[in-house]
C-alpha cells in the first residue's frame, strides 16, 4: 500500500512540474488581430500577427493601410509575471514606410519612401477560457530615411485572436 501512495504522489508530482514548466512560456503560438495607435507614427492603426519562435520569444508583424502605407517587423521578448497569462515584452524592430507629399504648385503626387528604426515595451495578456490575446504597448520610432524625426508618444492596443499552443 505505501508503495502505491508513493508511486502516485510521484506521478502527481511529475505532472504538477509539467503543467507549471507550461505555464512559463508562450500561452499561444500564433495570433492575428489589429493595434490601433494613439500618435501620428509611420506604423500606427496596422493589421498584427505575432508568431513565438519559442517559447519567450515572438516576431511580430505589422501592416499599415492608408497614408502611410506601412510594413514592419518587430523581435519581441517575453517575460512572465505573477498572474497566469501575463507578461511583459521588450523589443525592437523596423520598418519601411511610403508616404504620399503632394506638391502645391504642379499639383502632382509623389510617393516617398520611408525607413526607420522601432522599439516596444509592453504588456501581454492571453485569456485563459477563450482564444484571446490583447496588449498594451509603448513603440516608439525613429525615421532615418527620408525625413529624420522621432515619434515617441506612440502608445498601441492590441486584440488578436490566438491559434495554436
Amino acid at each position: 500500500m505505501k508503495k502505491i501512495i508513493i508511486v502516485c504522489l510521484l506521478v502527481a508530482g511529475t505532472g504538477s512540474l509539467n503543467i507549471l514548466s507550461a505555464q512559463d512560456g508562450a500561452a499561444y503560438k500564433t495570433a492575428l488581430g489589429v493595434r490601433l495607435s494613439s500618435s501620428n507614427a509611420m506604423q500606427n492603426n496596422s493589421i498584427s500577427i505575432k508568431q513565438f519562435i519559442n517559447e519567450k520569444t515572438a516576431i511580430e508583424g505589422l501592416l499599415t493601410f492608408g497614408d502611410p502605407l506601412a510594413i514592419g517587423a518587430l523581435l519581441e521578448f517575453h517575460k512572465p509575471l505573477s498572474a497566469s497569462g501575463l507578461t511583459y515584452f521588450y523589443g525592437a524592430g523596423g520598418y519601411i514606410a511610403f508616404l504620399k507629399k503632394v506638391n502645391v504648385i504642379t499639383q502632382k503626387t509623389t510617393t516617398d519612401p520611408n525607413f526607420g528604426a522601432q522599439g516596444v515595451l509592453g504588456l501581454d495578456y492571453k485569456f485563459g477560457n477563450i482564444p484571446l490575446n490583447i496588449s498594451l504597448d509603448w513603440k516608439p520610432e525613429l525615421n532615418i530615411v527620408s525625413d529624420i524625426n522621432f515619434e515617441p508618444a506612440a502608445i498601441g492596443f492590441s486584440a488578436r485572436f490566438t491559434f495554436g499552443k
